[in-house]
């Protein structure tokens, strides 16, 4: 007996020296307009919260180690406390010049950075107070009340569109101009075709060939061709231009091109990966010009049965060049009467049998709306409108997957850069369940692979046409993991497709300027590639890409509110798209344009949020807010600098 006790209390006595240890981790400090920030350990998903007096300077994208100083109860989170900044990030913060004499300071009206940074005085000829600029801190002593630091750029006067643009490249890290020495290498390049570059390329210069792509596309990289077989079949070429011919690996076009990883795309303006040379001129496949592309050439049945992929370098010279509203017309009309109008009906009929198939089997489909600003030339929004998918953008698209699916299925067990998409987070898509069932609706039980997909889908058809559609559609998204570059090939879970890789914008996304090399080496015979450098470069890439997203995002919701400016004090009618304890979100017609409800400013009763039945609900008068509702709104403000838009409820009187 007494055994046993002491046996026990030795027990407890490890137990609680277990739960004294100190649990140190590595992350990324994510601050937030208080001054607290948040901890993101990679691999792990919550993250921990550290206190505005415990982040030892700390400061946004800082590397820090921090220790676990309270553990989360139920319902709580996890706090701790910084250690030590490992590396301070170096990324650049957007503010405004401020000088007093011989001292200056760029004041800070960013969302994720609280604090003002002292900075040398700049020379006149540069910049004046008043000015936007970019600075980035260089230290924080203890015996300083703000951080030190140096500005890196002079981004111009408040307000005007270039200023701002610049600012979010600048908030991101993102380049806005070629260096001296990348652009000398691209005007060094040849304009002419040899015939060097013709030698060993399989001739498609009198096969019909033709572009689809938005009307204000300034660049084409890729091209259809088709041929009528005389088996019945189909010869479908997807030329893509061939950019490995023009950018070598180790130049400083490739390296710049590496560094950026992808194309960043602006409201008003393209942030491009290559110099215009390249992207606009020897790899854009304009209609009569003779260019050099890399290939995959199907034989497809009537019935859809693809038959001998190919691959390999190519010439072509494009017949025609369509955007989208051109060839949907031509879809729309049925029309065969010419050559270029069968190839075009033809491949829509093929394209819609390759979609259907690819949902059959599982991949998921979200026609989530989404709205585009439109903006005059100088960069002003003047309208707010939803982009439509029809017919010619599902051909295009189809045969983009036709042809990257092969290719990755080419490649076979050599190393590679995949595409990847993991399946969804299986607590998340439990939230899901839960949330759709208070609107009664159901879901199926939850299985791994396509049951899953035909599940949601099955789901997304059931809420067609009914308010709490969006928000979990929305919740769905959320619960998806993020496609990203890979050599490990997982698949890709929302197309359902074993094999996939991207290998059809190189002139866009360095990923599929490596696929390129890659296919050209196993074209030749050669031995898989190291696998530790293309997974690092993948690793890089996927990096960029969600750089390059954010910014995009960034400078749609600028827009955004910049065209809510002159509307601040007037009424829309919207319907509430999101509910959350501190206020409810509406949507306003016809732009769809989000804005905030802060239900402190709700002047009829004291409303709060009851998150069981998601619904905001007055304690006295017992009003309820739901999901979708219709709502009369007021413009109350709209601020660019933190892109953020207030709306106030316009409350029936009495």
């Amino acid at each position: 007996m007494g055994k046993r006790k002491s046996i026990a209390r030795r027990g407890a006595a490890l137990e609680k020296k277990r739960k004294h240890v100190r649990r140190e981790y590595e992350g990324t400090a994510q601050m937030t307009r208080d001054g607290f920030i948040y901890v993101k350990v990679e691999g792990q998903e919550e993250r921990i919260f550290v206190k505005q007096g415990r982040t030892r300077g700390a400061l946004d994208g800082d590397t820090v180690r921090v220790v676990i100083t309270k553990e989360p109860g139920p319902g709580k989170r996890r706090e701790g406390e910084v250690l030590s900044i490992i590396k301070r990030s170096g990324k650049q913060f957007v503010g405004i010049l401020h000088i007093v004499g011989s001292r200056a300071w760029v004041l800070m009206g960013a969302r994720n950075m609280p604090y003002d940074i002292s900075v040398p005085v700049p020379d006149p000829s540069e910049g004046q107070s008043g000015m936007k600029v970019a600075a980035v801190v260089d230290g924080w002593e203890r015996k300083e009340s703000i951080p030190h630091g140096h500005i890196t750029d002079f981004l111009g006067m408040p307000g005007e569109n270039e200023t701002e643009m610049h600012a979010i490249l600048a908030e991101f890290g993102l380049p806005y101009r070629f260096s001296p020495e990348v652009q000398k290498a691209a005007e060094a390049i040849p304009d002419a075709i040899t015939d060097k570059d013709r030698a060993g390329r399989r001739d498609f210069r009198e096969t019909l060939t033709f572009t689809i792509d938005p009307a204000d596309a300034k660049d084409f990289d890729d091209a259809l061709s088709f041929r009528k077989l005389e088996n019945g079949n189909y010869e479908v070429g997807v030329h893509i231009a061939d950019v490995s011919w023009y950018v070598k690996p180790g130049t400083p076009i490739d390296k710049e091109a590496m560094e950026r990883g992808t194309s960043v795309y602006l409201v008003d303006r393209t942030v491009p990966m290559l110099p215009e040379k390249l992207s606009n001129n020897l790899c854009s496949l304009r209609p009569g010009e003779e260019k050099l592309t890399f290939s995959a050439v199907f034989e497809i049945t009537p019935k859809c049965k693809v038959l001998k992929p190919w691959f390999g370098r190519t010439l072509i010279r494009s017949d025609y060049r369509f955007d989208y509203e051109q060839a949907q017309s031509i879809i729309e009309r049925g029309a065969m009467d010419t050559p270029i109008n069968e190839a075009v009906f033809t491949l829509h009929t093929l394209a819609s049998e390759f979609r259907r198939k690819r949902f059959a089997a599982g991949a998921l489909e979200f026609d989530r709306p989404e709205m585009k600003v439109i903006v005059d030339d100088h960069g002003k929004p003047v309208d707010v409108v939803q982009k439509i998918s029809k017919e010619s953008n599902w051909l295009i698209e189809e045969f983009m997957l036709l042809a990257n699916r092969h290719v990755a299925e080419f490649a076979g067990s050599k190393t590679f850069v995949y595409r990847v998409h993991d399946l969804p987070n299986a607590e998340k898509l439990g939230a899901v369940r839960a949330f759709a069932g208070n609107f009664g609706h159901k879901l199926a039980p939850f299985a791994e692979g396509s049951g899953t997909a035909q599940a949601l889908n099955a789901l997304m058809d059931k809420l067609s046409g009914k308010p709490e559609k969006g928000p979990i559609q929305l919740m769905l998204l959320r619960a998806m993991a993020r496609a990203c570059y890979s050599t490990d090939n997982i698949g890709h879970y929302g197309l359902a497709f074993k094999y996939y890789t991207h290998f059809t914008s190189p002139i866009r996304r360095y990923p599929d300027l490596m696929v390129h090399r890659l296919l050209a080496k196993y074209l030749d015979g050669a031995p898989s590639q190291d696998k530790q450098y293309f997974e690092a470069q993948c690793e890089h890439a996927s990096a960029r890409e969600v750089i390059a997203t954010e910014a995009e995002r960034e400078s749609i919701k600028m827009k955004m509110v910049e065209f809510m400016q002159p509307l601040v004090g007037k009424e829309f009618d919207g319907q509430i798209s999101g509910l959350t304890e501190w206020g409810m979100y509406v949507e306003v017609f016809p732009t769809m344009i989000e804005g905030m409800v802060p239900l402190r400013t709700l002047r009829s009763d004291f409303y709060v949020f009851d998150e069981e039945r998601y619904r905001i609900i007055g304690r006295r008068t017992r009003k309820i807010f739901l999901l979708g509702d219709k709502v009369r709104i007021r413009v109350a403000a709209a601020d660019t600098d933190q892109k953020l838009l207030d709306y106030e409820l316009v409350e029936e009187e009495g």
